[in-house]
């Protein structure tokens, strides 16, 4: 009985052994891990190298959106590049059905002239774009594009005035939905009654960009009348008051010269 009960080992025995196995095993594992990364690789200058390099660039190249002090931005430059309109397919010319039509409708007399709306026009597609674009399919007697007053940028849509009604009638049914540079075109047909008398207003003229800077510097900048000074000095003097009235009840005293325009002194 004496030699069975020293032959079977405890179950406290074998976990401390198993205990020290696995503590043995990761300190080996540890201490090859720290060798590794000791070790420098033969690559390790050029990375660091490429990344200074990749650092450079990213601080030299500018953010999306945002111009450099090197951009020019003036006033002059408020469109993009106009379209070179010899590369559009030419519809009067291709569509033989469209072109028949269009005969037809030419040989017919006619003294109504036939005015449309064009609608989601693409940048570039500018006056010159829109009357050598358009011509293919008739005579265009008036053009206008709408334009903001202040920047002068298109608001893409404009109107269009042909010399037949009839010749209108199918430019509008040929050229309404027509995909034209990513654009989906709107072209109708605006009936003669509904036609605002003031809608010609500035055709056919090329917008010429206003420096507005340079027109509000003017304007601020002109000598005022007698009338004007007068008024001014009066909104200074009482400005003046309140704010010596002010320091009075704060209990400061503060006396300065009154605030105005110089009277003009006689050369006699």
């Amino acid at each position: 009985m004496a030699t069975e009960k020293l032959s079977k080992p405890s179950n406290n025995s074998e976990k401390a052994t198993k205990r020290k196995l696995d503590d043995e095993s990761r300190r080996a594992k540890s201490t090859k891990k720290s060798k590794i990364s000791k070790e420098p690789s033969p690559n390790s200058g050029s990375e660091d190298d490429t990344k200074e390099e990749e650092e450079e660039t990213d601080e030299e190249a500018p953010l999306h959106g945002f111009s450099t002090d090197d951009d020019d931005s003036s006033d002059e430059e408020l469109e993009e590049s106009p379209i070179d309109i010899t590369k559009l397919p030419t519809i009067a010319k291709d569509d033989a059905t469209v072109n028949k039509r269009l005969e037809k409708a030419k040989k017919q007399p006619t003294t109504n002239r036939g005015v449309l709306y064009l609608g989601r026009l693409p940048h570039g597609f500018y006056e010159d774009q829109l009357k050598g674009y358009f011509s293919q399919f008739g005579t265009i007697t008036r053009l206008r594009i709408s334009r903001n007053k202040k920047t002068g940028k298109s608001k893409h849509y404009a109107f269009l005035e042909f010399d037949s009604s009839s010749v209108a009638q199918i430019v509008a049914e040929t050229m309404d939905n027509y995909l034209l540079m990513g654009h989906i075109l709107r072209c109708k047909l605006i009936p003669k009654d509904e036609v605002h008398p003031e809608l010609w207003i500035g055709a056919n003229r090329k917008w010429k960009v206003v420096p507005r800077h340079r027109v509000t510097r003017v304007v601020q900048n002109k000598p005022r009348t007698p009338d004007e000074q007068a008024k001014a000095s009066k909104r200074l003097m009482k400005r003046q008051s309140d704010k010596k009235r002010k320091l009075e009840q704060m209990g400061i005293a503060y006396n300065f010269d009154a605030v105005a325009y110089k009277k003009p002194v006689s050369t006699s």
